[in-house]
């Protein structure tokens, strides 16, 4: 009896489905929290019980290899870390090297065989010597260079590749001799940006993705919009600029669910200058006002509740379609897009429904005293 091609396209993928539940089904979900190396926040107040991974930023590239930006920190915060592990030793903490201020030096270590050897090397090096499990490289972007857009080549996209090749080899000689698995994860774009990754080939080298579903608009934006939308707001002028869009993209490429992890924001963007109109979202504005009191860097959780959600006439407003939160004030035309612990857990149960590898937060500082947000993607995850 021939069977007809649609009933076996079928079975196919129903099969690929019951794949991606299994392999869900058995690893358990991923709770990735960067580490800032500038904020005052030590290793002793991270807490390691609701986390998986812990990824320090930054490591920098000088002279083609992985270092330290300020030894001083650096060295207090990796021995915070590592005595951390010791009461913690299922939190696998990783070296994050780039981010967008020091993403120029990388095109440079991709570009030669040499070159990529030399950087893995310093990285592998690096991991032993400072007691991290992994690597975490944060190359915004390929084809550019962070704040130095001057920094960038159009062989970078393949160069990246080939540099996650090398780093891969030289983390498994390492592990090898000391019987361990190194991880290798990258920091990757939610945007147009991603077009300059080779995803299909890199998910294949790499332990996990971590994407940066965030700052999807800001003070460079014409009109003031959501900073971590999970889907498209009704009339948004960038339908495609949010959290499913962006997961969509990179499943769609060949990266396997298990392997992607959405990034999620402890912090808030805001606009100064708004108009009272729909409740100012989509509104032109004046730019990004002085930083908020309380908060550690943009308008962070911690300094949000504490001072501004519901104060001095900040009114929270909540958005259904793209499911999250905003604060205006009519008064003096402010407008911060931020997440709270109802947008952080409707995201975290967004990955569980989709069998996704896990969440990413930037960053640990921001969350309040009480983490509510990282209890909230625990709850999301775990219900």
């Amino acid at each position: 009896m021939k069977i007809p091609v649609n009933f076996l396209l079928l079975v196919v993928t129903a099969s690929l489905v019951a794949e991606t539940v299994r392999a869900a089904e058995k690893t358990p979900p991923r709770v990735v929290g960067y580490f800032a190396e500038w904020t005052d926040y030590t290793a002793d107040q991270i807490p390691a019980d609701k986390l998986t991974h812990i990824n320090y930023a930054f490591g920098v590239i000088k002279n083609g290899e992985c270092s330290i930006q300020n030894e001083e920190k650096a060295l207090k915060k990796f021995a915070g870390l590592r005595e951390l592990k010791q009461k913690h030793p299922n939190v696998k903490t990783l070296v994050s090297v780039g981010g967008w201020t020091d993403s120029g030096p990388f095109s440079d270590a991709a570009l030669t065989p040499e070159s990529r050897a030399k950087f893995a090397k310093s990285c592998a090096d690096f991991v032993t010597r400072h007691g991290f499990d992994g690597v975490d490289i944060d190359w915004e972007y390929p084809g550019g260079g962070g704040m130095d857009k001057t920094k960038g080549r159009p062989e970078d996209t393949k160069n990246l590749t080939s540099l996650l090749t090398e780093l891969r080899a030289q983390l498994d000689a390492i592990g090898k001799t000391g019987g361990k698995h190194y991880l290798l994860t990258i920091a990757a774009p939610a945007g147009g940006a991603s077009s300059r990754i080779e995803l299909a080939k890199v998910a294949q080298i790499l332990d996990f993705i971590n994407l940066m579903t965030y700052d999807f608009a800001g003070e460079w934006s014409k009109v003031t919009a959501f900073n971590s939308p999970l889907f498209a707001a009704k009339d948004d002028p960038n339908p495609r600029e949010n959290t499913a869009s962006s997961v969509e993209t990179y499943l769609k490429a060949g990266v396997p669910p298990q392997k992607l992890c959405v990034g999620v924001p402890f912090y808030g963007r805001a606009w100064s200058g708004v108009k009272d109109v729909n409740h100012g979202v989509f509104q032109p504005h004046h730019g990004k006002p002085p930083r908020a009191p309380g908060t550690y860097g943009d308008w962070s959780y911690r300094g949000l509740a504490a001072n501004s959600i519901d104060k001095s006439g900040n009114k929270r407003f909540w958005n259904d379609d793209a499911k999250v939160p905003w604060l205006f004030n009519a008064d003096t035309g402010l407008f911060v897009s931020y997440d709270d612990p109802g947008s952080i857990r409707g995201k975290a149960e967004y990955v569980r429904d989709h069998h996704l590898g896990g969440v990413m937060i930037w960053e640990l500082s921001e969350d309040d005293e009480q983490s509510s947000m990282l209890n909230a993607i625990r709850a999301g995850l775990n219900p």
